[in-house]
């Protein structure tokens, strides 16, 4: 470990080890810049005396609270214990150090030798293990084409068999992961391993038909809380492990930002009996003609052309095609998988022209938006059609004629009867971008124009969404809602439902309920008409989140909610027009389905998303978004009797320019009849997830009470079964005992209960927490963890190379995360804190002004505006580094997701504006606040009522 800097206070350089002597470990500080710079180049000396000068002045200045600093270690530093310890060291993060240190702060002589386990020498990807002598070299396309010995034995037809030893080698089950135990009570939380990757998938050797490292389906697709698969119901009932699958589809908004391999000759190999497609685990029989499936065994012919290149009439390597080679795969599908010729893209916008819309500048901004999107809008294919439909206390439609029409211009026609709203004219209202884009952008144009005087305060919008059902149901499409009103006439009428008298009682769940069926059987009812509802909502009011989400609840759509928004602030207007910018340039998929496949004695018990589900086992989007995932409950219904089972997604759907596609995703794991195995194996991440779906429904259902309750008795019921039947019925060394790959499950479900979805609160309005409730229930796993578990960084002495570019990647370094606690923030300290959705800057109270001149250009904190706010661009090193910081925080796509969401940020002083303050410590996670219990106390409670 290179020297330490000294960013505190009456620190001389060498003076840390009096406090590095702690514990059994030497204290790696957090806030200290302990690593060398990455990449290579030599550590800023102008940087490390800035943090001298930022920390030495504060201790100057510093009076009354900070004075009595003196020997404290400062710094937003985490605990005694190795940050880098990860589960026994594998998968480090490269801004991780690695400590060869047991692992999660046990003693030396708790865990057997050596330290850090190889976990079986941990795979290339998703677990594949080094193919034995033999084995047919012929790689996946993206690896070095050997194709030595393609005939082997197929007389020359490189129609290839079963490759040697493949069924013997399945026999030979490998050493699964090892179980090490870890002391919830004594070993502080570390919350790098947050980030660690699932514990390793460990196949037996040969388990895949041909050796592509790409074999088995990665993680940022689909996780399974399980990575080793109990053999019998009985055995998963015993560990109380829930057996789910995380499922993503997709990670970007675009497919080029993260392109899949497609099959692009329609040659479509499925199992006749059960309709798996064929994958990597499949095995070939009868030199080759025939294949068995993974899934239910049948043995079934290799189709004909399979091994034919019909573009080129030449022979294809079979072992070169990418449905044998890697476990997501998309085909492009032929004719007999569309039930009608593919559906254009349409969109048909639902503007609120009320009031309370054009007065906060909605209506100018949406337009605008739209106008300045139209190029990002997919439309390869250019069949996209667009439609407009104003909502006030009447319908206004809009005939919008071709460019080259004689009529000219656009004509509005108003319907005033909201009982039986009537299509004024068939033709025109949905037109298409390519054939009337002049038109189109003038009426953009024009529209605030239109209604810039108004004074009606009315809402039809459940009419507006009945009349836009009709429009484009006979093709299908989106709505998209933008609205500032709580509609309050015609059909779905809603009324002013929050009390504040009932948030923080028994009552409260019923705020969360839908205020008016319409809004459940009208999404329903749009599902099965192919047309999907997105839901922009912008009130400064009350707006009713809780009845409006169940619009793209049941459509595959998404709320995005808007509190208090005005286009006069610069900020609220920069974010949403990014936002919707985005929104309208992802390429959604059409008239989708989702099914899951299994290995035969595993059914599909409970799907958990935004969709509606047409039957047991599938599930219908009118439209499938890029941003969201979907969790999916497995049950073991018989005996498994094979070394590795496999769950296939597929999602049948229509791309943005009209080609018919089904994406596969394949996932194999091991079997185990040791609850050991299970327990060394289980991901952290994933059970939160799952539980997170869980905690929304009996949310929704039961109450908010009920919800937490049922999440802390199910931690209670995971650590009481590991003590009894893993840790020996004692406490197994002392303290709470847990597994080291579960080590962060405790903090995850005590996030989840202080989340503002959930949390026990009387200050958290009813349309707050509703639409908290959706983010739960959609968030792609790797946000929902940061929306759980905010991230927190500390500014004032991150090390050199934060918010610089790494020489190789080209990525924004970032400091190391620090611990969600006010014990880490130092009075003269700056900090991030991040949730993913929201982004709060901690000034604290002794800052000192070379701190915030560098930052904000201001000489004294006096000046400071709390609140909304964007750090301004100023000509120094610092400010530089703290705005890259910043945007990189932001940045979804490092996080391996598709989202639109673009966080505000939030400036917050400690001595500043109260009201800001709390809303910012409420996501300090392991303090107390509120009526909530802090990590220390939440942990004390789990070992009293594990010891019962």
């Amino acid at each position: 470990m290179s020297a330490p800097q000294s960013g505190y206070p009456n620190h001389a350089p060498g003076q840390h080890e009096q406090y590095d002597q702690s514990g059994p470990h030497q204290v790696p500080e957090y806030g200290d810049n302990a690593s060398p710079v990455q990449g290579g180049g030599a550590p800023s000396s102008n940087a490390a005396r800035r943090k001298r000068q930022y920390a030495g002045q504060a201790y100057e200045f510093g009076a009354g609270g900070n004075a009595a600093l003196g020997g404290q270690v400062q710094g937003g530093q985490g605990y005694p214990g190795p940050p880098g310890a990860g589960y026994g060291g594998y998968g480090q993060q490269p801004q991780q150090p690695t400590y060869q240190q047991p692992a999660y702060g046990t003693d030396q002589g708790a865990i057997p030798s050596p330290v850090i386990p190889s976990y079986g020498q941990p795979p290339v990807a998703g677990g594949y293990q080094p193919p034995d002598p033999g084995y047919p070299s012929h790689h996946a396309p993206s690896l070095s084409p050997r194709l030595d010995g393609i005939q082997h034995g197929m007389n020359n037809m490189n129609i290839g068999g079963q490759p040697p030893h493949q069924g013997q080698q399945m026999q030979q089950r490998p050493q699964l992961n090892q179980l090490y135990p870890t002391d919830l009570l004594n070993a502080p939380l570390n919350v790098a391993e947050l980030d660690l990757p699932p514990p390793p998938i460990i196949l037996p050797p040969n388990s895949s038909v041909t050796p592509s490292p790409h074999a088995n389906c990665p993680p940022k697709h689909v996780r399974s809380t399980l990575n080793a698969v109990p053999t019998t119901h009985s055995l998963l009932k015993k560990s109380r492990l829930p057996f789910a699958l995380v499922i993503q589809p997709y990670s970007s908004l675009h497919d080029d930002e993260d392109p899949v391999p497609v099959v692009p000759d329609q040659v479509i190999a499925r199992c006749r009996r059960c309709r798996s497609y064929i994958n990597p685990f499949a095995t070939f029989l009868d030199q080759g003609h025939r294949w068995r499936c993974n899934m239910c065994n049948l043995t079934n012919d290799v189709p004909q052309a399979f091994d034919w290149d019909a573009a080129t009439q030449k022979q294809l390597d079979r072992w070169a095609r990418p449905e044998l080679n890697y476990s997501v795969v998309e085909f492009i599908a032929p004719q007999e998988y569309m039930v009608r010729p593919p559906q254009p893209l349409v969109y048909l916008f639902l503007f609120d022209v009320s009031y309370a819309s054009v007065t906060s500048g909605l209506l100018a901004t949406g337009a605008r938006c739209i106008l300045e999107s139209l190029d990002r809008i997919p439309n390869a294919d250019r069949r996209t059609r667009l439609g407009f439909l104003a909502v006030d206390s009447s319908l206004h439609y809009f005939a919008i004629p071709r460019d080259d029409s004689e009529v000219g211009e656009t004509s509005m026609l108003v319907v005033s009867d909201l009982d039986e709203p009537f299509l004024p004219t068939p033709a025109d209202l949905l037109v298409t971008l390519t054939e009337c884009r002049e038109n189109i952008e003038t009426f953009l144009g024009k529209l605030q124009e239109m209604f810039q005087n108004t004074q009606n305060g009315g809402s039809c919008m459940g009419s507006a969404l009945r009349a836009g059902h009709k429009l484009i149901s006979p093709v299908g499409g989106k709505l998209t809602v933008l609205t500032a009103s709580l509609p309050n006439m015609g059909h779905g009428k809603l009324d002013m439902r929050e009390d504040k008298k009932i948030l923080g009682t028994s009552k409260e769940g019923s705020l969360l309920q839908t205020g008016n069926s319409f809004y459940k059987s009208f999404a329903v009812e749009c599902s099965k008409n192919q047309v999907s509802i997105d839901m922009f909502l912008f009130s400064s009011q009350y707006q009713d989140v809780a009845s409006l989400s169940n619009l793209p609840r049941y459509t595959g759509g998404q709320t995005y909610f808007y509190p208090g928004w005005n286009a006069a602030r610069s900020e609220d207007a920069i974010k949403f027009a990014r936002e919707f910018s985005d929104y309208l340039s992802a390429e959604i998929g059409l008239e989708a389905v989702l099914r899951v496949r299994a290995t035969t004695g595993l059914r599909m018990n409970t799907f958990y998303g935004n969709f509606f589900n047409r039957s047991s086992d599938l599930c219908a989007f009118p439209a499938f978004p890029r941003d969201q995932s979907y969790v999916v409950e497995v049950a073991i219904d018989e005996s498994l009797n094979k070394g590795v089972i496999c769950l296939q997604s597929a999602v049948l759907h229509t791309t943005c320019n009209g080609e018919r596609r089904i994406r596969v995703m394949t996932l194999a794991l091991p079997t185990t009849q040791s609850l050991a195995d299970m327990y060394a194996s289980a991901d952290q991440a994933a059970i939160a997830t799952f539980y997170s779906h869980k905690a929304v429904e009996r949310a929704l259902g039961s109450g908010l009470e009920p919800a937490r309750d049922a999440l802390q008795s199910k931690l209670v019921e995971l650590l009481q079964t590991y003590r009894k039947e893993l840790a020996g019925g004692n406490m197994g060394g002392g303290g709470l005992q847990f597994p080291a790959n579960l080590r962060c499950l405790p903090v995850l479900f005590l996030g989840l209960i202080k989340n503002i979805a959930l949390r026990k609160s009387a200050q958290i309005p009813s349309d707050m927490r509703s639409a908290a409730l959706c983010q739960l229930s959609t968030l792609p796993l790797p946000l929902l963890m940061q929306f759980i578990y905010p991230k927190m960084y500390s500014l004032h002495d991150m090390p050199d190379d934060a918010g610089l570019a790494d020489e190789q990647s080209g990525e924004i370094g970032m400091p190391p995360p620090i611990n969600l606690s006010s014990a880490c923030l130092v009075p003269y300290g700056l900090y991030l804190i991040d949730d993913g959705q929201t982004q709060f800057l901690w000034v604290g109270r002794d800052a000192v002004p070379q701190l915030l001149d560098d930052v904000f250009g201001l000489p004294d904190k006096s000046q400071l505006k709390v609140g909304k706010q964007t750090v301004p661009v100023l000509e120094n090193d610092f400010n530089e580094r703290v705005r890259a910081v910043i945007e990189r925080s932001r940045d979804h796509r490092g996080k391996g997701v598709g989202s639109i969401i673009v966080p505000h940020l939030y400036v917050v002083r400690e001595d500043g504006e109260p009201g800001m303050r709390l809303w910012a410590t409420t996501l300090l996670v392991e303090d107390r606040a509120d009526q909530g219990v802090s990590l220390k106390q939440w942990l004390g409670m789990m070992g009293e009522k594990v010891a019962q």
